[in-house]
């Protein structure tokens, strides 16, 4: 291929990263690309990712541990530019399946698909995609915890069971205040009158 053919691939695989919104995989990339050649695909990627972290100060690509690419919002931006998003960071249903798992990790796959639905296995991809959460095969059951990405990208400070106790002890604190707020229920049993 010739530079300008070059500089064409390269444009389409940015045109890909950008209008996916989401990690598209070395194949998805290669199909993108129109090179069939997935040697040209990743060496034309490694420059992308080197490109875009000499050229721009608060977005990238990046590789993620899965193999795929992301074109993204570096993490220390996300609190800055968060309020000027005209999209979720992440669609409803699969945040929450992260706070669930960040509440009540380490959980299991089992767990997650009795209180999330089937659906969980897509936000599962997703997440782990995005190198929120990570797993552990214990025999047959996946086991989820949060990863150090995700506490960077969502501005959490500190260890997972500290953190865990500060948010169960703010749950109950609140709900106590709630409770003390309210009216204490009679404690008499309702009886139903006839007329």
């Amino acid at each position: 291929m010739g530079k300008i053919e070059d500089d064409d691939v390269m444009a389409r695989l940015e045109a890909a990263l950008y209008s996916a919104g989401r990690p598209l995989t070395i194949e998805e990339l290669i199909k993108a690309s129109g090179t069939e050649s997935r040697t040209k695909t990743l060496a034309l990627m490694t420059n992308l990712v080197k490109k875009t972290k000499t050229v721009f100060k608060a977005i990238e690509v990046a590789s993620l541990p899965d193999g795929s690419y992301v074109f993204q919002l570096k993490p220390e931006f996300n609190t800055v530019i968060r309020k000027y998003a005209s999209k979720p960071l992440l669609p409803t249903a699969t945040l929450k399946t992260l706070s669930y798992i960040a509440y009540m990790q380490p959980v299991s796959s089992k767990r997650l698909v009795e209180v999330r639905g089937s659906g969980v296995y897509m936000h599962l991809k997703l997440l782990q995609q995005l190198d929120y959460i990570e797993h552990q095969n214990v025999g047959r059951l996946k086991i989820y915890n949060t990863t150090e990405k995700f506490q960077k990208y969502f501005g959490i400070q500190g260890d997972k069971d500290i953190l865990k106790q500060k948010l169960f002890t703010k749950v109950r604190s609140s709900s106590q205040a709630i409770q003390q707020q309210t009216p204490e229920a009679s404690t008499e049993p309702l009886t139903q009158t006839s007329q």
